[in-house]
Order: C-alpha cells, then structure tokens, then sequence
C-alpha cells in the first residue's frame, strides 16, 4: 500500500457537521468521507475532463459570513 501523505484541513464547522453526518450514514470515519469524495471528484475530471457538477465552484446557499 502505498504511503499517504498528510495535509492539514480547515472547515467550517457547518461543512465538518455536514461531512461527519454524511460519512456515518455511509459507515465511514469523516477522514475516508473526505478521501472517497476528492477521489471521486479526480476519476469524475479523468473521465470527461469536467468536474462533478457544472456548478461545483458556486457557493452553496449559505450565509456568506460563514466562509470569512
């Protein structure tokens, strides 16, 4: 297996709960939600060049002063 690199992560607290509510209901540690997301996001941009969703770099409809 190969070795995984470390980076640390910062998230909102509303994006962590989020993450960490999704991840249980898929019997997942947050830490492996995260992984399995980005992971499918990359095979997603391999496979045609795009990204999950046209919309993916639009803000969700949140609070603005949640992100500053």
């Amino acid at each position: 297996m190969a070795a995984k690199k470390q980076i640390p992560l910062r998230l909102s607290e509303k994006l962590y709960n989020d993450i960490a509510s999704w991840a249980e209901d898929d019997f997942r540690s947050v830490n492996g939600q995260i992984e399995y997301l980005l992971t499918e996001c990359v095979k997603q941009r391999r496979k045609n060049g795009g990204y999950v969703g046209k919309d993916i770099d639009a803000p969700p409809d949140l609070d603005v002063e949640e992100f500053e």
